[in-house]
């Protein structure tokens, strides 16, 4: 071992340059010498194990696909494995170097276990950038967003005295290269502002509405929080200057508005959602059992259906309520034995993502959504466990079960966005149990990293998928109680108990049934006004 350190010392002698040496003494007679706090000292060590073998991003991943990000997950999670690689098994063996003394670190901030890996490049800094990197290539606000985390988790190598400062500059560098490059190879997508208007459905002529009238449009301020944009409703206000808008207060239920709304005398002839995808899938179903068309304007932090719709913006829906244009769409029906109807637009799970939604919003309040997201995904990550379901009289143990309302990519465990309006089928994905670490890459990965990792067999072959127009679902207990059944990113029921004659014992039991045509949607057509964009003929104002 003093052979190995004395072999690494000459090697960083003779790579790095005088002026590089020494700046890295003086930053770190600079951080060793700064103030001491135990607080501050354990949370560094804290940050510095979270990203040990890179739990923090997986965490991170996880949360990103959980809400409708696989793709930006997965970009995020290969370029940290290239950089991972990169870092330990190449850039270690030819740069080396000996790690900073740790009688010149107070005790405090020592790690538990200190490394014994040669100390350049910092591998946690290359994962770091590599991860914040990618995220950044797919959803530069996500970068953004993810940057204080990876220069946090870089700092921390030199508050511990893992590292020094070039040790740690290097590591950033490597992760932006490899990240870069990544993005080079395989450019990333950059949806445009029509993309998500799925051509399908029946093009259908909807009560056109110039200036508003006639329409009941509710608007939920607290969904999409946590996304920077212009405010809704000043556009709103400003194009369908007749439209009746209701703002919700603190604890008013969209669907309870909109029902009293359409119990008037005189009752809108459209009703309106302007918010995420729980509020909107609220609004459908008050909206389908009326039989009024429905107007979605996007609003929340993730916009699926409204996506799927072709309203990408507020503009775009307020465009194609102007003209009339609209389509028939598909809902699902989700029921509980007992229990009244549910209009589900995108999907119903039962398994991990439930149990993500439901930790996420106990810790909302006091957070924020995307610490709370994080700190939700770690938790259920670490500690959930499989659910045992009996569907078509067939008894499993899954991570998850997805019911999505019409067909999506295949080999993704969890389609959390359909693909199309109309197809008149159900979509069904159940991960069954194998190892937590597998099921976590199975949930985080895009449709084309999860072939080449499944051909890798690092991905398991236990994800079943089929079609269908109706599922019967039985939900067994899990810890003495059941768990959670979500549809459109909100959880419906937390803790149900029914006896059940067929499989006796606690549980309940829930159907999914396929509405074929059965929602008027408001959506853009592609065609006219495309056509007086490129002639330079008028267009509706923007902002």
């Amino acid at each position: 071992m003093v052979l190995q350190n004395a072999r690494a010392a000459v090697q960083r002698t003779r790579i790095l340059p005088v002026w590089a040496r020494r700046a890295d003494a003086a930053t770190a007679r600079a951080v060793n010498a700064g103030p001491s706090h135990p607080v501050a000292d354990r949370f560094w060590s804290q940050v510095s194990g979270f990203a040990d073998r890179g739990v923090l991003w997986w965490s991170i991943a996880g949360v990103l696909a959980a809400t409708g990000r696989p793709r930006t997950a997965a970009r995020g999670l290969g370029s940290l494995l290239a950089a991972s690689a990169l870092a330990n098994l190449i850039a270690k063996r030819l740069f080396g170097g000996e790690r900073p003394l740790l009688s010149d670190v107070p005790i405090a901030r020592r790690l538990p276990k200190q490394p014994v890996s040669a100390s350049f490049p910092s591998g946690h800094s290359a994962s770091a950038a590599a991860f914040a990197t990618g995220v950044a290539i797919e959803s530069p606000r996500l970068g953004l967003v993810l940057a204080p985390a990876a220069l946090g988790v870089a700092y921390s190598r030199l508050h511990t005295g893992a590292h020094w400062l070039s040790d740690v500059v290097g590591g950033l560098a490597l992760g932006t290269g490899v990240a870069a490059l990544g993005a080079a190879i395989a450019p990333p997508h950059r949806p445009s502002e029509r993309d998500g208007s799925a051509p399908t459905g029946t093009d259908r002529r909807l009560p056109a509405s110039p200036d508003g009238e006639g329409a009941f449009i509710v608007v939920n301020r607290s969904s999409g929080t946590s996304v920077v944009r212009a405010d809704p409703v000043r556009v709103l206000e400003r194009r369908l200057p007749l439209a009746e808008l209701h703002l919700l207060a603190d604890g008013e239920d969209p669907q309870d508005v909109v029902r009293a709304a359409l119990a008037r005398d005189v009752p809108p002839t459209i009703v309106g959602v302007c918010g995420g995808d729980g509020s909107v899938a609220a609004v459908a179903h008050e909206a389908r059992t009326a039989g009024v068309p429905l107007l979605v304007v996007p609003g929340g932090t993730f916009n699926h259906f409204a996506r799927t719709a072709g309203a990408a913006s507020v503009d775009l829906a307020v465009d194609a309520l102007q003209r009339g244009e609209g389509v028939r769409a598909d809902v699902a029906e989700l029921r509980f034995a007992g229990g009244s109807p549910i209009t589900v637009l995108n999907t119903a799970s039962v398994g991990i993502y439930p149990d993500f939604v439901a930790e996420r919003e106990r810790l909302q309040g006091r957070w924020g959504k995307w610490p709370a997201a994080v700190a939700a995904a770690v938790r259920v990550l670490r500690h959930s466990d499989p659910v045992t379901v009996v569907v078509g009289g067939r008894r499993a143990r899954v991570w998850t079960l997805y019911v999505g309302v019409g067909g999506n990519d295949p080999g993704i465990a969890a389609p959390m966005q359909r693909r199309r309006l109309d197809g008149g089928e159900l979509d069904v994905r159940v991960l069954h149990a194998g190892t937590r670490v597998r099921a976590v890459g199975a949930l985080a990965f895009g449709r084309r990293t999860s072939a080449v990792l499944r051909r890798l067999r690092l991905l398991p072959e236990r994800l079943e998928s089929f079609t269908t127009e109706s599922i019967d679902v039985l939900v067994r207990p899990r810890k003495g109680q059941p768990p959670g059944f979500a549809h459109d990113g909100e959880v419906s029921i937390e803790a149900p108990a029914e006896a059940s004659a067929r499989t006796p014992g606690p549980g309940y039991r829930t159907t999914v049934r396929v509405l074929p045509a059965a929602l008027d949607v408001y959506r853009p057509a592609a065609g006219p006004r495309d056509r007086d964009v490129r002639a330079g003929g008028a267009r509706s104002p923007r902002p």
